[in-house]
C-alpha cells in the first residue's frame, strides 16, 4: 500500500516511512517539481500511482466521493473520537 500524505500533514511522511510503510509528501514532490497544486492533481498523482491520500483537508472528502478514490481523511470528528479514547485512560 502506498500512501500519499497531503501538505497539512507535512513529516508525517517520514514517520510512516520508519514504521515500513511506502509514503511520499505532497510538499516534497512539489519540491522536485511536481505539479500538485490542486485537489484533483493531487487526486490524478494518488491514482496513477496506486496510492491512498492521508489528509486533514475537509474539502478532499467531497472529491474523493465524486471521484471514488480511497482517503484517510483526519478531520474533527476522527480526532475527537482519539481524545475521547484517551481520556478514558484517565477515569
Amino acid at each position: 500500500m502506498k500512501i500519499l500524505v497531503d501538505e497539512n500533514l507535512d513529516g508525517m511522511d517520514e514517520r510512516l516511512n520508519s514504521l515500513g510503510y511506502d509514503a511520499q509528501s505532497v510538499r516534497k514532490l512539489q519540491i522536485t517539481g511536481q505539479k500538485l497544486g490542486s485537489d484533483y492533481s493531487i487526486i490524478n498523482y494518488a491514482r496513477e500511482n496506486d496510492m491512498i491520500i492521508v489528509t486533514k483537508d475537509t474539502e478532499f472528502r467531497k472529491a474523493s466521493e465524486e471521484n471514488n478514490f480511497p482517503l484517510i481523511l483526519l478531520d474533527d470528528e476522527a480526532i475527537l473520537k482519539i481524545i475521547i479514547e484517551k481520556l478514558k485512560n484517565f477515569s
